[in-house]
């Protein structure tokens, strides 16, 4: 797998500055989907119950803060 990732990278350090700011927007729009389906299937697995009753635990409690 490092030989495959150490391949993308040289691929990518040889990209133009146009083809770079593509693949960077590529890149982004990627990960960020990747990321939310990651949360996803961490919301419906229960992962984040502990985290949310404490954070609403601290809300009834007034102690969290306005922005």
């Amino acid at each position: 797998m490092a030989n495959v990732v150490k391949k993308i990278e040289e691929q990518i350090s040889t990209l133009s500055e146009t083809d770079l700011r593509t693949f960077r927007s590529w890149f982004t729009k990627f990960d960020a989907a990747h990321w939310d389906e990651q949360f996803t299937r961490d919301v419906h697995a229960g992962k984040l119950n502990e985290l949310a009753a404490e954070a609403l635990e601290h809300y009834d409690k007034g102690q969290c803060k306005r922005l």
